[in-house]
């Protein structure tokens, strides 16, 4: 019974254990004291996908890891880093995932912007087969 006991408390408190004891970034949650430099950096985050999340923008997510970047994009642009030298920091850290909004010209991303319209242009040419033969059966 004690060995059972002992069990659950271990179960118990591994995830009190897998809690990061670092302290939040700097700037995950205080803004910047320019009103402009902090437009930029809102901006910014609506544009930037949570890692971990992947649904929501960085701006939007409480992840500790959204934290950490939205920090980093106050910090660099508090620095003086333009938003889109930001951008193109994290999309060389992080992957052209993190952007919302991939640019086209990757080897990547060109089968990302081209398979809709070969979808839709075989969703036609179906469609028009398929309205013949039925024109032609009646």
């Amino acid at each position: 019974m004690k060995r059972f006991l002992a069990l659950v408390i271990l179960c118990l408190s591994v995830p009190i254990a897998a809690q990061t004891g670092l302290p939040p970034a700097p700037y995950a949650d205080r803004q910047l004291d320019d009103p402009g430099q902090e437009a930029a950096a809102r901006d910014l985050m609506e544009e930037l996908r949570c890692l971990k999340c992947q649904s929501q923008s960085i701006a939007d997510s409480n992840a500790p890891m959204a934290g950490d970047m939205r920090s980093q994009v106050r910090e660099r642009i508090a620095a003086g880093e333009t938003p889109e030298a930001v951008r193109s920091w994290l999309i060389e850290r992080y992957g052209n995932w993190v952007s919302y909004d991939p640019p086209i010209a990757s080897a990547i991303t060109w089968p990302l912007w081209i398979a809709p319209i070969i979808l839709l242009f075989a969703a036609l040419l179906l469609a028009r087969g398929r309205f013949r033969k039925s024109k032609g059966s009646e």
